[in-house]
């Protein structure tokens, strides 16, 4: 019974995402809204973590499974993909490289400015 509550809390939340992406005139998905409902939810306590943590980490230990579609559309394209297959690589490692760039020098960039704070605060 209590991931059943905690899926049915997600899934609310994700609908949420799906009503704000069909009201709102923006190009965000409908998945951004709700992540972004669930942090302010988690944030502000109105859905404690233990609300959600248990199904939260199932979802978590099952994600590659939920690639497993995305890679069968890709086989059933093939003959579309085949005569660019180089070019969509090097995009992807490029691409995952500027990724993994940016993400560290923000994480650095977080972590000075925390230390900042803590230095200040003493």
């Amino acid at each position: 019974m209590k991931y059943i509550r905690q899926f049915a809390i997600i899934l609310f939340i994700s609908f949420l995402g799906e009503v704000l992406h069909e009201l709102l005139p923006l190009p965000v998905p409908a998945s951004i809204y709700g992540i972004l409902i669930m942090l302010l939810c988690l944030k502000t306590g109105i859905v404690p973590l233990r609300s959600v943590k248990d199904a939260g980490k199932f979802l978590v230990e099952i994600m590659p499974l939920l690639f497993i579609p995305a890679a069968v559309g890709l086989i059933t394209v093939w003959d579309v993909i085949q005569p660019k297959w180089a070019i969509y690589l090097i995009i992807t490692l490029v691409s995952t490289v500027i990724v993994m760039a940016v993400s560290g020098l923000v994480t650095q960039l977080v972590i000075r400015h925390t230390g900042k704070k803590q230095e200040e605060a003493e």
